[in-house]
């Protein structure tokens, strides 16, 4: 798993903090020092719950389950986007829904909805629609798309959240919370890293900051999803070599039973012959007597 250096989180600027008056007291052991009335983070404290995060966020992926991203500020959004896209994971990058994961059955109607649409257009009822109804029915579909098009394939709630500001962001932390699902975050001087399972201290505002952050999550899920493949891979192997010495065992055991009957049958010819021969023998020396 790649260790991300102190050097780079630097460059990033992730030791960034918000202004003192802004400031979370819950976020007292992760700030290093104060200059110019800025919070200055901790980047060896961050460096270790980074590792923390990296290692939990894998192992989930390794066991096939899903992690939401979830990233509406504006110089996330994209970014976000465009990184999670790699691994396949659903992502949330417009206004968050409402009741997403504690009302998800009305969640998943709505993108059923977006797939019948879909359906009725390909069909010829479609044409039988007026112009105004096809121009409503479209706008529908694309007001639809922007909202949930990037959850499109999520079929059950997250086994996980990774949040960029929680502050933003703060009715998914809540709904997350309330559905007991592990919240992974970017928590920067101003936020309360206490509501969050694997707070990472970085600066959530500026998006190189986001990028290495997030990226770095990102290729720790591929690893873990890489792992799954390899994992089942091997499965798949096993069980074709299981097979094939099955299918080597009935074959010799179906050759010795084929052995074993041609073996019986000789003997009892054999023996067929020589009774044969005996009776002949006794007719020939009774005729003699006679």
């Amino acid at each position: 798993m790649a260790k991300v250096s102190f050097d780079e989180m630097l460059d990033a600027g992730v030791h960034f903090g918000h202004l003192r008056r802004k400031w979370n007291p819950n976020m007292a052991p992760y700030i290093f020092m104060e200059r110019n009335g800025i919070h200055i983070i901790d980047l060896y404290k961050t460096q270790a719950k980074l590792e923390e995060a990296q290692k939990a966020i894998k192992q989930i992926a390794k066991s096939g389950r899903r992690i939401l991203f979830v990233a509406t500020k504006k110089q996330a959004k994209y970014l976000v986007a465009d990184l999670v896209k790699k691994v396949n994971m659903p992502y949330v990058t417009e206004r968050w829904p409402g009741g997403m994961l504690t009302n998800f059955a009305t969640i998943r109607k709505a993108v059923r909805k977006m797939d019948n649409i879909d359906k009725m257009a390909s069909t010829s009822s479609w044409e039988n629609l007026s112009k105004r109804e096809r121009l409503h029915i479209t706008r529908e579909r694309a007001k639809l798309e922007k909202n949930l098009g990037s959850i499109s394939d999520m079929s059950r709630i997250p086994a996980a959240l990774f949040v960029v500001d929680i502050n933003k962001e703060k009715i998914a932390v809540a709904e997350a919370r309330k559905l007991n699902i592990p919240i992974f975050a970017m928590v920067d001087t101003n936020t309360d890293p206490t509501l969050i399972d694997f707070a990472i201290p970085s600066n959530d505002d500026a998006s190189k900051s986001i990028h290495l952050i997030v990226n770095t999550m990102v290729n720790a899920i591929g690893e873990g999803l890489g792992e799954r493949k390899m994992a089942k891979e091997k499965q798949d192997l096993k069980e074709e070599s299981n097979e094939s010495t099955e299918e080597l065992d009935i074959k010799s055991k179906s050759e010795a039973i084929n052995i074993a009957e041609d073996d019986a049958d000789n003997s009892a010819e054999k023996g067929k012959v020589q009774t044969e021969g005996k009776t002949k023998r006794k007719r020939k020396t009774i005729s003699k007597k006679n």
